[in-house]
């Protein structure tokens, strides 16, 4: 069965590159720019991926919003969460992990293949203990 990810993020050049480094490893990546189009690929299409990956600070709808929403949500509250920052250690881990469920949070800049482990790793084991990762 071909994994399926989401991946949130407003810098096109991230989405980019892990477009290709995902596709190239066989996985189905779908993408959106904000966190308004990732949930109308979530509850309008009910496509739910193996692994959300989302940016923390975005316009429309932020990371944190979005994490929110998909943990209301039935369809979604389960699904991995992987957030993605610029911000580094200045965010609340423990909030993140016990009130939103973010598995881990990778701080920008990363390499796509940093990153195809980490996805690799949550789907393996629910868990990411890739250096950069933390929480």
């Amino acid at each position: 069965m071909t994994k399926r990810i989401l991946m949130c993020d407003d810098e096109c050049h991230i989405l980019h590159a892990a477009e290709i480094k995902f596709r190239r490893a066989g996985f189905e990546l779908r993408t959106a720019s904000d966190g308004e189009e990732a949930w109308e690929i979530l509850s309008q299409e009910s496509w739910i991926p193996h692994v959300l990956i989302t940016d923390c600070q975005m316009p429309r709808l932020d990371g944190i919003g979005l994490c929110r929403r998909c943990r209301e949500n039935p369809e979604t509250r389960d699904m991995p969460i992987l957030m993605l920052t610029a911000k580094g250690l200045e965010l609340p881990q423990d909030e993140y992990a016990d009130q939103l469920g973010v598995l881990g949070i990778l701080s920008k800049p990363f390499s796509p293949r940093e990153l195809l482990q980490c996805v690799e790793q949550i789907i393996e084991t629910g868990t990411c203990k890739i250096p950069k990762v933390y929480l």
